[in-house]
């Protein structure tokens, strides 16, 4: 009998960071965590990198654009997500961030956003998804890698 492998959840996250202050969406009517504000994000569609699955994010949600080579890796995080089945709750998230981009910033979807704003870093909403505040907080402090939703005493960030 052929042993299933084991599944992991890769996803890419915008840092856009200007003038000291983060870029920023408040999720609405998308099943997890409306009402919070989070990064413009998606999930990797397969055969495609994470720096494309940036590109392609930042375009159908935010309305701009960029080249590969202006994207830096500035955060890793290993992630459990117990609010998801669990085949599919650890995750494996890439921080990106861009310094410069092409065209206007604007909600792209106001069906799954219902604002986009510019907040301080050291002054983000509290109504930020947790793991994410940690992540622009490490980043902040220039932590490459960290952990979320592990029960282990070495694990970083909060259970």
């Amino acid at each position: 009998m052929k042993k299933e492998r084991f599944k992991i959840v890769p996803a890419s996250y915008l840092v856009a960071i200007k003038d000291g202050k983060a870029l920023m969406l408040r999720r609405f009517n998308t099943g997890f965590q409306d009402g919070n504000y989070g990064l413009v994000s998606g999930h990797l569609e397969g055969k495609e990198t994470f720096r494309q699955c940036m590109i392609r994010e930042a375009k159908e949600e935010a309305g701009i654009s960029f080249k590969e080579e202006d994207l830096e890796v500035v955060h890793v995080m290993h992630r459990r997500e117990m609010f998801n089945p669990v085949e599919i709750r650890e995750r494996v998230d890439i921080f990106i961030r861009v310094d410069e981009w092409e065209g206007q910033i604007k909600n792209m979807e106001p069906e799954k956003c219902d604002d986009l704003s510019w907040f301080p870093l050291n002054n983000l909403p509290e109504n930020a998804i947790p793991y994410i505040k940690f992540a622009l907080e490490c980043i902040d402090k220039n932590v490459f890698y960290s952990e979320w939703g592990w029960k282990t005493s070495g694990s970083k960030g909060k259970q």
